[in-house]
């Protein structure tokens, strides 16, 4: 079957940038270069590649950037600098700077919340309202389980009363981080969304959490974020699972359907970087009716 198979390529993809050559892995970010300057670079970051090495990875986005350099400019070139940081499992936009001053500048940026971030997410069921902002403090907390882990969460700063359901102020934790997030729908179809997000602030895994867990519409593919207590698969409702001729059994694979896809950076200039969603996510889109043609 043609969607499990694609679903399998995906994942041993996401293996193969892990044993490729670091050229190799250079060269397949040169050829996804969106836009560069004397300042900055902006690539498309592949489905799969961690930004930051760690134990078991091999490759990543830091380790291949004199390469990358050298391809792009000349022999000579210095090494380039990573600005921010998306999720080995987010696409899209990604910003590098040329030299060390560059790169404090944007992230100095990002920092102080003026670059404008918008993502594209496909969401399981549709949020309600259609658009709104999400303003929940998102803390980190062990998950205890049969396997016991790590999970960002909502610290709400309120509660509702039990005795008549009136909006309680309660304590601030304060390991919480203030999180918020903009959301619109942009179409709904099969039981999925595709959503554009604008996260306002910048707290690990904000996007996931605040809709999983704010918004009770996880990112379809995101197995970390659609349960709580356990690590599990995520469960699709059965027209989602039809209309991706999928079974549950192999949901598993499913990859996390986020993408960064635009990046407006004041640098002396507004500069506007676009990358359309990946293969995958395009077809996902066609697979569940998700018209994003206006956009």
């Amino acid at each position: 079957d043609p969607a499990q198979r694609r679903v399998r390529e995906l994942a041993a993809l996401s293996k193969q940038l892990q044993q490729v050559h670091p050229n190799v892995l250079a060269k397949v970010l040169k050829q996804g270069t969106l836009y560069q300057d004397e300042e900055i670079v902006a690539i498309n970051k592949p489905y799969g590649l961690p930004v930051h090495g760690g134990p078991g990875i091999k490759n990543c986005i830091a380790d291949v950037l004199p390469i990358l350099a050298k391809m792009l400019e000349n022999m000579k070139a210095e090494p380039l600098h990573l600005c921010h940081r998306l999720d080995k499992e987010t696409t899209g936009v990604m910003v590098l700077a040329r030299n060390k001053e560059v790169a404090e500048r944007i992230r100095l940026l990002f920092k102080t919340r003026q670059v404008e971030k918008i993502y594209w997410a496909i969401s399981l069921g549709d949020p309600d309202p259609t658009e709104g902002i999400v303003e929940i403090p998102i803390v980190e907390k062990e998950v205890r389980s049969h396997q016991s882990h790590y999970k960002m969460t909502l610290a709400p700063n309120y509660r509702l009363s039990p005795e008549d359901g009136k909006v309680v102020k309660i304590r601030k934790n304060h390991n919480a981080e203030s999180a918020v997030t903009r959301y619109r729908s942009l179409a709904s179809s099969s039981a999925c969304s595709l959503l554009e997000l604008q996260p306002i602030t910048g707290v690990k895994h904000q996007i996931r959490v605040h809709l999983a867990y704010g918004l009770g519409c996880p990112i379809l593919g995101d197995h970390k974020y659609s349960h709580w207590s356990k690590l599990a698969p995520q469960k699709l409702p059965e027209i989602t699972l039809k209309r991706l001729k999928l079974e549950q059994s192999k949901a598993r694979h499913l990859p996390l359907h986020l993408h960064a896809h635009r990046l407006s950076l004041p640098l002396g200039r507004r500069i506007d970087l676009v990358c359309k969603p990946p293969l995958f996510f395009q077809k996902t889109l066609k697979k569940l009716d998700l018209d994003a043609a206006n956009e």
